[in-house]
């Protein structure tokens, strides 16, 4: 059972007070400049114990009848591809699920707008398929005279170039799948237009990490710089919410670097000096308020960044991202003094690798035990690892057989000779599929496949890094994933 030090019942209470109090204080219009994820954030998960995956939609959700969703994303981010890493598929895919989500919760999806828009033949198709779905979209350009130019900004060149967006709401949540996304761009422009119209809108950001009101080196606050190494986000304590209050509150560099552009554009849109004397005042997250053990939290904390060190490592073998993105997060653990031997599942999967001479898994049960696979004629390490963990839980004897050869022989035939398939060893999703068949008939097999939902949140480590079919069943399983980054096989292709 997994320790919980975060509360997402005070949470929910508190943030969508929160909420409701920015709202009261301008003309019943708010755009909320929604960071991080809206559903499955389970990088916070990891680090604040308790986090429920979708707590954000479920305070959106009991605003609803207050609220409608735009949706923002890049027209660059469309082009290149770009994947959302947790669940491995494309940024533009990822609004499309969203929207789709988020209907069926009967919140209100006002349109997606594309930012950053240069005529990318990729973001037409995109917008073309939304289009003729009938979804609402609109296309933004850079905005003239951005960043220094506050005049032209601020001006029917700049933002007034831009297509107004027509809402209904009182809360208007501006969201995208990914940072650098241009959802603060939306929001300004949207409250020039609502000025111009007579309308005293306002404008906050709600994002979860860094954590303001905890320590700048608290271990949450490490795990996002961490988590955003690949940005270079540091935390900072914001100098100027300092200065105006003399409190210290965390906030990170690009925010704290693009205030007094943000600050000068409010104030020309808004005629208010002093709407926000300091990027924290903008910010609404009351996540430090709910953390209830903070030891656990700490404790979490530090393995997520320890995960994010193996997982930015195997990016680089891969190609994905340069040197200096692993090397960050080694500077973050070695400054901290995080080592690795602290994730406890990574001694017994080399351990297993090195005796076996084959690549081997490791995972760690819910009351502490770990137990391994490794790689077999018949079937991947991770296959391997997750039923010998089904075994344990349900007290089978390791020698006890749970697939029958009457099930696992038409899967690998469909495999080799009707696929054409040169990998005939069962994957994970193969194995699970094949032990969901047995369990129909065999009461020990079902024992062991009702121990499944039970790996949800236990650790996980192999030797070498794990193919993406296997990587993305323990991502379904809620198993938090690491490996090596090393290839399992010389072949280019295989690897």
């Amino acid at each position: 059972m997994m320790e919980k030090g975060f509360s997402s019942s005070l949470y929910t209470k508190l943030q969508t007070e929160k909420i409701l109090e920015r709202i009261s204080k301008f003309d019943n219009k708010l755009y909320l400049e929604f960071g991080g994820k809206l559903f499955d954030d389970m990088h916070a998960a990891r680090v604040l114990p308790g986090f429920e995956y979708n707590a954000k939609i479920n305070i959106l959700k009991k605003l609803k009848d207050k609220s409608e969703v735009i949706f923002v994303i890049s027209a660059g981010d469309i082009e290149r591809n770009k994947i959302r890493a947790d669940f491995g598929i494309t940024y533009g895919d990822d609004v499309i699920r969203l929207i789709d989500k988020i209907r069926n919760m009967g919140i209100l999806i006002n349109s997606v707008v594309v930012t950053q828009y240069t005529g990318q033949s990729a973001a037409d198709v995109f917008l073309h398929k939304l289009e003729r779905r009938g979804e609402k979209t609109y296309v933004h350009r850079y905005t003239k005279g951005y960043p220094t130019d506050v005049d032209t900004i601020v001006s029917d060149e700049g933002y007034g170039a831009n297509p107004y967006i027509e809402t209904t709401r009182p809360l208007v949540v501006v969201t995208a799948p990914g940072p650098g996304s241009g959802k603060l761009a939306t929001c300004l422009s949207q409250l020039y237009h609502e000025y111009k119209r007579g309308v005293k809108a306002g404008y906050a950001k709600y994002e979860t990490f860094p954590i303001w009101n905890i320590p700048l080196r608290h271990p949450t606050n490490v795990a996002y710089e961490a988590a955003t190494a690949d940005l270079g986000d540091v935390n900072m304590i914001d100098p100027f919410h300092l200065e105006a209050y003399n409190v210290p509150a965390v906030n990170y560099n690009r925010d704290i670097e693009c205030f007094p552009i943000v600050r000068s554009i409010l104030t020309k849109i808004t005629g208010d000096e002093n709407l926000y004397r300091s990027p924290t005042d903008m910010g609404v997250n009351m996540a430090g308020f709910a953390i209830t053990d903070d030891a656990i939290v700490c404790k979490a904390s530090r393995q997520e960044i320890i995960r994010r060190y193996y997982k930015a490592s195997c990016d680089y073998k891969q190609g994905l991202c340069d040197e200096i993105t692993p090397q960050r997060i080694k500077l973050l653990m070695n400054d901290h003094k995080i080592p690795l031997s602290e994730r406890v599942v990574v001694e017994p999967a080399l351990k297993k690798a090195e005796e076996t001479n084959s690549p081997a898994v490791a995972i760690q049960l819910p009351d502490g035990r770990i137990v391994a696979g490794r790689v077999t004629a018949l079937m991947t390490s991770s296959a391997s690892a997750v039923l010998n963990a089904v075994k344990a839980m349900a007290n089978i004897p390791d020698k006890a057989l749970l697939l029958s050869p009457e099930v696992l022989n038409p899967i690998i035939k469909l495999k080799k000779d009707v696929l054409n398939s040169d990998k005939c060893k069962l994957n994970l999703a193969d194995v699970l599929t094949a032990l969901s068949i047995c369990a129909a008939g065999d009461e020990t097999v079902k024992s062991a496949y009702d121990q499944l939902s039970l790996l949800k949140n236990c650790e996980s480590h192999s030797s070498c890094m794990l193919p993406e079919i296997d990587m993305s069943m323990f991502r379904k399983l809620g198993l938090n994933a690491t490996c090596e980054p090393q290839f399992a096989t010389k072949p280019l292709f295989n690897a």
